[in-house]
């Protein structure tokens, strides 16, 4: 009925299931292999990390022949065009009903806690992303990164670990890679090996697929979390203080034209997204992005996402061109989810003809530095400008750059508030507002340190602030970040 397969053995094949204490439920292989820290049985001394994922990967070669026995009988026996018009629900309860009778006609034996593992893998490879749908589900996972068939790290706390999950084999991955980016419009194969896209929750995708990756499909996943966070919840995290905070928030209304920078997971589109909480719900919103990422709250927003070239090498659209289109939208904000080359000029350009409180992200490991990038990018555009013309249009289009680190510790912190305050001779002037200092670790080696006022009482934009009314709330928050030193005095270090 099923659709046999003639090289199929005759004697029924059985998952043989792992020793565990009496009336204690038997963990499944695949969640075993999601959550690859669950506590060993009673019984059994606790085992070291490493031969926990050994043996997870060694016994799981007999449930993968299994499971690719069933996945056939079940792709000869479904109607993949009905199956198409379900709903995932009632699809899903289709794939669960034909699984169970095909593991009964192949006498296929194994427990019920593994039967039910094997149902729901085979459901996520049918309708979802197969072994990556656990990972998935966790909140807690920042990062998913798939280094072929085999070998899968995951990000939790700022810490890389490796975990059990693996797939049948590379095609399976390239499949689930070429169902991902296919939901919005894209496509991955040799001809168009490298590709970014997103899941529908916004978590960015990047695949990069063979003969470009050796050793198999690589992907990688920057997971989006289900609440998106705001400025309170950093100051719980101890990315920032409360005072920061309201700095930041007063930075964001009073249409401070601002650049976010951070090295790679620096936390530098999360933080975008928390001060975008404190732009005004009347103002008219527009975002660049290369994979639509961003989670605006405000009603009046216009996402904007580029589109890689066609089989024919036509029809890609670039940033710039995104960009050079706003201004023609009627934007009051602009927002670029990454500067990364010559529309970095253009995003200045907009700043600086009245789109005030426009914002952007760039790679850079220190305010200066990212003063650098602007220039190296602008350059990168062929306009022939002097390097002092450059700067002077950088002063005069940016006001705040907002620095964002991860620690040696996996911890995000946002190091530095700086201002541009404006040129001498040929220099940029920077001043700090905000400061973090490192002063030590504690016994679990976690980094220990402060966020401090520089003793700047009236910043470069409290006209701005004044205009908005918030002048109040800027002054008592830098009033109480201000750190005294060891003769009563505040400290300084006003210009880097």
């Amino acid at each position: 009925m099923f659709g046999r397969r003639s090289n199929e053995p005759t004697a029924p094949k059985r998952i043989a299931p792992q020793a565990a204490p009496s009336g204690a439920p038997q963990p499944a292989e695949m969640k075993a292999a999601a959550a690859p820290r669950q506590q060993a049985p009673a019984a059994a001394p606790p085992p070291r990390p490493e031969p926990v994922v050994e043996q997870q990967r060694k016994h799981s070669e007999e449930y993968y022949d299994v499971k690719t026995t069933v996945f056939n009988a079940l792709i000869d026996t479904i109607d993949l065009t009905q199956l198409a018009k379900l709903d995932s629900s009632a699809a899903r309860e289709e794939i669960r009903d034909i699984v169970s009778e095909i593991i009964q006609i192949k006498n296929v034996v194994m427990s019920i806690a593994e039967q039910e593992e094997l149902l729901e893998d085979i459901c996520n490879d049918v309708l979802g992303y197969g072994p990556l749908e656990p990972l998935l589900a966790r909140d807690d996972i920042a990062d998913i990164m798939v280094n072929g068939a085999a070998t899968t790290f995951i990000e939790v706390g700022g810490k890389v670990q490796k975990t059990g999950v693996r797939f049948a084999d590379n095609q399976q991955l390239m499949n689930i890679c070429q169902r991902i980016v296919s939901q919005v419009g894209r496509r991955v194969d040799e001809s168009s090996p490298i590709c970014d896209a997103r899941l529908p929750d916004g978590s960015r995708v990047n695949v990069i697929a063979p003969p470009l990756a050796i050793d198999g499909p690589a992907l990688t996943i920057r997971k989006f979390k289900k609440d998106r966070l705001k400025l309170e919840q950093l100051v719980k995290f101890g990315s920032i203080t409360p005072q920061a905070k309201i700095i930041l928030e007063v930075i964001g209304r009073v249409r401070c034209n601002t650049i976010i920078s951070g090295g790679t997971g620096s936390g530098k589109t999360t933080l975008l997204n928390c001060m975008t909480g404190s732009i005004d719900m009347d103002e008219r919103i527009i975002t660049c992005e290369d994979s639509a990422e961003l989670q605006l709250q405000q009603p009046h927003v216009v996402r904007l996402e580029t589109r890689p070239p066609n089989l024919e090498g036509e029809g890609e659209i670039k940033m710039r061109d995104l960009i050079k289109n706003c201004l023609r939208m009627r934007p009051e904000r602009i927002i670029v989810g990454e500067v990364r080359g010559p529309e970095a000029f253009d995003l200045l350009q907009a700043m600086n003809t009245g789109h005030d409180g426009s914002m952007g992200t760039l790679h850079a490991n220190s305010p200066r530095e990212a003063l650098s990038r602007l220039e190296s990018m602008i350059m990168m555009g062929g306009y022939g400008l002097p390097i002092k013309t450059i700067r002077e249009m950088i002063c005069g289009s940016v006001d705040i750059i907002v620095q964002a680190s991860r620690l040696r510790d996996g911890s995000r912190k946002i190091t530095h508030i700086t201002e541009v305050l404006g040129m001498e001779e040929e220099t940029v002037t920077l001043q700090n507002i905000i400061v973090f200092e490192i002063t030590g670790e504690d016994a679990n080696g976690k980094i220990v340190g402060r966020h401090r006022s520089t003793g700047i009482a009236r910043p470069r934009f409290w006209d701005r602030a004044e205009y908005y009314g918030e002048t109040d709330r800027l002054a008592r928050a830098l009033a109480e970040s201000e750190v005294a030193d060891s003769n009563g005095n505040p400290l300084g270090e006003q210009n880097v």
